[in-house]
């Protein structure tokens, strides 16, 4: 997997050059020089729509969590992490839930109800996946009166609807971690298999399938958190100087975020963004340098906003290793 995500990454890389030097690198600097510092305020403006995302995952989490011990600040602060994971290192769209399982369980113990909630949550991810980008080609074909990449973009969409729903029904009907812990237990032997605790996990996670009303109103903050999500793209191009309606705007982040989506074996989706903001962003009469620019802005906010996430994990990280070491020595000179 790690070869083929530097593979996919060389080659999105190799799309992104080549996108630059075709549609003019000197164009596309000038744009953001431009715009200048005020391309800033992106920064700050990315914490609502994840705090939004924050809010939904600590519904599924409270029936868990009765005392808050994981509150809204810190699974905010883990939702960063999980985020700046998944967009700035190769882990194909994995990592970042790795890595919130495990800090999640700094505030809540019982991993299999932590994991369910991430998982649950990823799936709900996936559904408002299909609903913001239906909710962009509906848009987009109102602006355009349709064109052939829309129709393509809606039949691609259609054909892929049954996986979602195969992916909840195995999880709400299904024992596929207990299974799967059989199935490791087979291969490297009980010690390791003891480590999944598919039984638990399942269980975590049809009690969450149980509970509708959480399960809508999760969905609800994460769509909410889209729409939100694509005002950043309004704003961009309205600092950027060629400002764009906000249903234009939602219309150009669905799309493009369903196409990084669906090539998410490609780290940081390089070249993949690209190629979509300027596919669709020329259906609604964004040139090819302003999409680069927009592309360009918007990755400058994921490195801004994702490296001080990332560094304050390794800092809390290295806290934890030291006081680990340090409390066995203290008992032993006791």
């Amino acid at each position: 997997m790690k070869v083929a995500s530097y593979i996919a990454g060389l080659i999105g890389l190799a799309i992104l050059t080549v996108l630059v030097l075709h549609h003019g690198l000197h164009d596309v600097m000038q744009l953001l020089s431009e715009a200048g510092w005020s391309l800033l305020w992106l920064v700050p403006f990315h914490a609502l729509p994840l705090l939004l995302d924050a809010q939904g995952w600590r519904v599924l989490l409270a029936p868990r969590d009765p005392q808050s011990r994981a509150a809204l600040p810190f699974l905010f602060w883990v939702a960063t992490i999980r985020e700046a994971v998944n967009r700035l290192l190769p882990t194909a769209n994995v990592g970042g839930e790795i890595v919130g399982i495990r800090l999640t369980k700094w505030r809540v113990p019982n991993g299999a109800a932590v994991t369910a909630s991430i998982i649950v949550e990823v799936v709900l991810t996936l559904i408002n996946q299909y609903v913001f980008t239906a909710l962009g080609i509906v848009l987009l074909v109102a602006a355009t009166q349709a064109t052939e990449q829309t129709w393509t973009i809606l039949a691609g969409l259609a054909l892929s609807l049954p996986l979602p729903i195969i992916l909840v029904a195995l999880l709400r009907y299904g024992k596929v971690f207990e299974r799967m812990e059989k199935f490791v237990e087979g291969m490297l032997g009980g010690g390791m298999a003891a480590l999944l605790d598919g039984s638990s996990l399942d269980a975590e996670i049809r009690a969450l399938y149980a509970r509708h009303g959480r399960l809508l109103v999760a969905m609800l903050w994460q769509l909410s958190g889209y729409v939100l999500g694509a005002f950043e793209t309004w704003l961009a191009l309205r600092l950027l100087g060629h400002p764009v309606s906000a249903c234009a705007a939602i219309a150009v982040e669905a799309t493009t975020q369903a196409v990084r989506h669906i090539v998410f074996i490609v780290p940081a989706g390089l070249g993949i963004q690209e190629a979509g903001l300027v596919l669709f962003g020329q259906i609604v009469g964004i040139d090819s340098n302003v999409a680069l620019s927009l592309s360009l802005a918007k990755r400058m906010r994921e490195v801004l906003f994702g490296v001080p996430a990332l560094l304050s994990w390794q800092v809390l990280e290295a806290r934890r290793l030291r006081n680990s070491l340090v409390q066995p020595e203290t008992r032993t000179d006791a």
